[in-house]
């Protein structure tokens, strides 16, 4: 897409309709941008203008001129990028920075990033037109045709999109060339240089943050501005660290006994922007094109991080040793000089009445009477027997 407004044969009602249904295909959304984890380095750079452009492309009924953009990053340095934000238009001079794929914030979606990057990586201008020719079927191909093809083959893999007619025979034979043969190319091209994230809370005793380097570059030194004491650690080792190299994981050291505080450590290197690296505009309130990177190019980074941390708690001294002089409630009783001998007996003497010694209760009272009726009984046989004996003696049985 170029630097003017978009050409279109069809209403704006159409390309209504189509940017609803992009939403619903391809990519998911990226996050929200609280979900967002930022990343400090990356790389800023300015729209100078088209390096080239290619003719007229007719895509779902739509006509586009497909452009190659030069992007200038701070350092001076140019990189050339395809466009893969079909509904937006760039901005003359507009400010981009370097950003992942997940955040992706164009129109629709960016339905197939690693075909994007296939497609980079094998054709235009990475891949001249005679050999890109070669490959489609097309004798003699232009460099024009060949850019043309090749952004439409972009936009199909980034936005959904498909040719329609009006097209020349050779943009659709590169076309079809690339859409047919691209591959998903997983592995995502890392920053030249960046530091997630960009700062770190904790408190005094700890490591604070893990803060992940990614670069291409190595041996990247750090410059760490710091504390007395404090120390940039390998947060797996623990080890200190003078230098970073990509996939390391760093945090700051601080000691127990250290004061409120804060660190922070910076780096510094020449490395490259890679093939397939997004850029997307600064200003929110002012959309751009989102651009992705045709070619590397060596750049200066740099990056930083920082961290925070609070007092530590104050450590209480250990109490298992017993004090020198203990307290009268603490102090061990003594043991008396000689063992204290039992007690002699004496016997209770004898009480005065006859009355029992304890009053008699309900329960003793009743074993009282049934003992009571039951000599009775006894008596009462016995002297029948004893009648008895006598009548059957002839005795007088009178009393």
């Amino acid at each position: 897409m170029s630097n003017f407004s978009l050409p279109r044969t069809a209403g704006r009602a159409g390309l209504a309709a189509s940017a609803a249904a992009f939403l619903a295909l391809g990519l998911a959304a990226p996050a929200a941008a609280d979900e967002v984890e930022t990343y400090e380095g990356s790389l800023e750079g300015r729209y100078t203008g088209n390096a080239e452009n290619g003719p007229n492309v007719h895509m779902d009924g739509e006509e586009v001129r497909p452009s190659l953009f030069n992007l200038e990053l701070t350092d001076g340095s140019v990189l050339t990028t395809y466009c893969i934000d079909f509904r937006t238009n760039i901005v003359g001079g507009a400010e981009y920075k370097e950003d992942d794929w997940a955040n992706y914030p164009g129109e629709g979606s960016f339905a197939q990033p690693g075909k994007v990057l296939w497609i980079l990586q094998n054709s235009y201008p990475r891949t001249d037109a005679a050999a890109l020719g070669e490959a489609a079927g097309v004798e003699g191909l232009s460099n024009g045709d060949a850019l043309a093809g090749t952004q439409a083959a972009i936009w199909h893999f980034s936005n959904d999109m498909d040719l329609s007619e009006g097209n020349s025979e050779a943009v659709e034979k590169v076309y079809a060339y690339l859409v047919e043969n691209a591959e998903e190319t997983e592995r995502e091209p890392g920053a030249a240089l960046s530091v997630t994230p960009s700062s770190a809370e904790g408190k005094a005793g700890e490591t604070v943050g893990e803060f992940v380097i990614e670069t291409n570059a190595t041996e990247i030194p750090v410059d760490l501005t710091a504390p007395e004491g404090v120390q940039l650690v390998d947060v797996e080792s623990g080890e200190a660290v003078t230098t970073v190299e990509n996939g390391d994981k760093v945090g700051f050291a601080v000691p127990e006994d250290a004061e409120a505080g804060e660190a922070s450590f910076s780096l510094e290197a020449t490395s490259t922007v890679e093939t397939g690296r997004l850029f997307q505009g600064k200003d929110p309130k002012k959309p751009t094109q989102t651009l992705i990177t045709v070619d590397g190019e060596p750049t200066n980074a740099t990056a930083s991080a920082s961290a925070t941390w609070a007092k530590g708690e104050t450590p209480v001294p250990p109490t298992d040793e017993p004090s020198e002089t203990p307290s009268p409630s603490e102090s061990p009783s003594e043991p008396a000089e000689k063992p204290s001998e039992p007690a002699e007996e004496k016997p209770t003497p004898p009480r005065e009445d006859d009355s029992p010694s304890l009053p008699v209760t309900g329960g003793a009272l009743t074993g009282l009477v049934a003992a009571g009726v039951a000599a009775l009984g006894a008596g009462g046989a016995a002297l029948y027997l004893s009648r008895k004996r006598k009548a059957a003696n002839g005795e007088d049985t009178d009393a």
